[in-house]
């Protein structure tokens, strides 16, 4: 792998993989302004929020669930084949979501993105581990770390810039769009890179194939399928007005898109697409090899886990935080969860290719990694939920804009960490890169806990805004470089896939947990206050009540704050302890000049 690194088409290659992180990481972000539109576009007022929990929770679904699958396919079938296919993917379902007429099709969409965003990070952390020794990885891995955070700053932005001007399903149009383009650009450098950066660290021959003319049948289905699909969903006025053609759109039976003649016609055209691609000798997509690939990867032990975390994430995400920590049917879901769990662990015993590799996370530092990240997950969730919460609890009651852009403060320092973070580890060893960072962040936490009524206006705000972010950034490469470091190549999309799993699992603990924490202090400090009649002489509302009520709210958000500096701190000491055998790997001279 060395030969190829540091070279141009390397330096290309990882650039387009990072930039499609970050693509991906800023579109979680642009559903948060997005969503009011997007809820009353398929029928759902905009006072039953909780209608629209499956819009969120389906791409956090899609997201976590598939990771792992995604990642042992990277392992396989090559980082760069994954990370086209998942772009692909993410199109796709941005197509979906912007076409979507009722709830159900969204969901599907938003699913859809949340499989192709997700399955880019573990193959683009994989592919960093494939280009770069374990002494060169520490800056790439902070760059991709920072990149991934930056989408988190730009998302918001793009899509009050997109919705200023344009409907919301516009953003999911220039998803589509952007999302083809780096597909297809990746799919072109990654040919010009050597075999073994193409398919992991599975070296071929380096033999040029024939040129075999493309699968014409199969593309004139593919577009049969998608126009005729399109036209499902958008049905046009014009046609639905025509004699002739508006018989097109009337249904056979009931009153369903899909059982009308031309929802026959994109049914039956996706049939033989897919059929043609799984018997043509050279098909337009090869199904064969994938279904293969996901044989190979174990798509048994990976249904499986993806029920297991399911559970955990619908019993999490679809919970109200101010009153309960679990949704009603939560402990149902949890239970689910434990049966899968149990079984998963019996198939991976039993299984002759498991998901997971038998011994793929052995070393302490692997295991270690994911531990940590949890903990990383926990703390992180309560600065990007109760930075605005605080904000609009104080100053910006009526603006959610200004709240927005209190975190937004938090967010720029948070990459430039994971910059610094990615060079440090050079010198020092990731354990105490990750231990610092998170004390740092605990530090940030502490000072934002002091916060009061009118502080997020002042600039004394910013030192615990940047110096929170700034802690979190350290930690980011140096627990990736430990993964990695401490696990074998042909496991590094797995493991990194597992990572990310942890963290997002963390956060979704972690803001039930902190936040029903916080819930208790802030009933504890109303159940003190006198009632409004008594503050307001008479009256059942006045500014003094308002203010008491505020004072509340920001106890709560103290208690919030202090939970999450717990949790930094936790991470930190598991850190300490569990990546001890993790060393630095300094440059020599001459690999340090080659850097440059």
């Amino acid at each position: 792998m060395s030969e190829v690194t540091g070279s141009a088409p390397t330096r290309a290659l990882l650039s387009l993989a990072a930039i499609a992180v970050a693509f991906a990481a800023a579109d979680t972000y642009v559903v948060v302004l997005a969503l009011p539109d997007m809820m009353t576009s398929v029928g759902v007022p905009i006072d039953q929020l909780q209608r629209a929990a499956p819009i969120v929770s389906g791409f956090l679904l899609g997201y976590v669930a598939m990771l792992p699958l995604i990642g042992r396919i990277a392992d396989l079938r090559g980082r760069v084949p994954v990370l086209v296919f998942s772009l692909v993917l993410f199109a796709f379902g941005s197509l979906i979501t912007a076409l979507a007429y009722d709830m159900p099709s969204m969901v599907i969409g938003r699913f859809l993105q949340g499989v192709g965003g997700g399955g880019l990070v573990p193959a683009t952390l994989a592919l960093v581990a494939d280009l770069y020794p374990k002494e060169r990885r520490g800056v790439p891995l902070g760059v991709v770390s920072a990149v991934q955070e930056i989408g988190s700053v730009i998302g918001p932005l793009f899509g009050a810039v997109v919705l200023a001007f344009a409907d919301w399903r516009v953003i999911f149009l220039i998803n589509l769009a952007v999302g083809l383009v780096l597909a297809a650009a990746l799919r072109n450098l990654g040919r010009s890179i050597s075999p073994p950066v193409e398919q992991g660290d599975r070296p071929r021959p380096n033999v040029s194939k024939p040129r075999h003319p493309p699968d014409l049948p199969g593309a004139l289905l593919l577009i049969a399928t998608l126009v005729a699909g399109g036209l499902v969903f958008v049905r046009p006025a014009q046609l639905l007005r025509d004699l002739t053609y508006g018989q097109l759109f009337i249904p056979y039976t009931g009153s369903g898109r899909w059982l009308t003649p031309i929802g026959l016609i994109a049914i039956g055209a996706a049939v033989l697409f897919i059929a043609r691609c799984v018997f043509a000798k050279r098909p337009l997509f090869d199904l064969r090899r994938w279904g293969a690939s996901l044989v190979e990867a174990d798509l048994v032990g990976a249904l499986l886990l993806a029920a297991a975390l399911a559970g955990v994430i619908l019993a999490f995400a679809t919970a109200d935080p101010k009153i309960q920590v679990f949704s009603d049917r939560g402990w149902w879901f949890l239970l689910g969860s434990a049966i899968a769990s149990v079984v998963f662990a019996l198939h991976l015993r039993r299984a002759s290719a498991p998901l997971v590799p038998r011994g793929a996370l052995r070393r302490t530092p692997a295991w270690g990694a994911l531990l940590v990240s949890f903990f990383i997950g926990a703390a992180l969730i309560a600065a990007l939920i109760d930075i605005p919460l605080f904000a609009r609890t104080t100053v910006y009651p009526d603006d959610q804009l200004p709240a927005a852009l209190v975190l937004v403060r938090f967010l720029i320092a948070l990459p430039v960490g994971a910059v610094i973070g990615g060079y440090l580890i050079r010198r020092f060893s990731p354990g105490l890169i990750t231990a610092a960072g998170m004390l740092l962040a605990a530090t940030g936490f502490v000072l934002m806990a002091q916060w009061g009524l009118t502080t997020v206006q002042e600039p004394i705000a910013n030192l615990g805004l940047i110096t929170g972010g700034l802690g979190f950034g350290l930690a980011l490469a140096p627990v990736n470089a430990a993964l990695l470091a401490f696990t074998d190549d042909d496991v590094h999309g797995v493991a990194s896939a597992f990572v990310v799993v942890s963290r997002m699992v963390g956060m979704l603990v972690g803001i039930s947990a902190l936040t029903t924490i916080g819930l208790r202090q802030y009933y504890a400090e109303q159940g003190v206050i006198p009632p409004a009649r008594e503050v307001c002489d008479g009256r059942s509302r006045c500014k003094e009540f308002s203010d008491l009520l505020r004072v509340a709210g920001i106890a709560q958000e103290h208690t919030v704050f202090y939970g999450a500096a717990v949790c930094a701190v936790v991470a930190a000491v598991l850190a300490l302890v569990l990546f001890r055998t993790a060393t630095a790997t300094p440059l020599s001279t001459r690999e340090a000049l080659s850097i440059h």
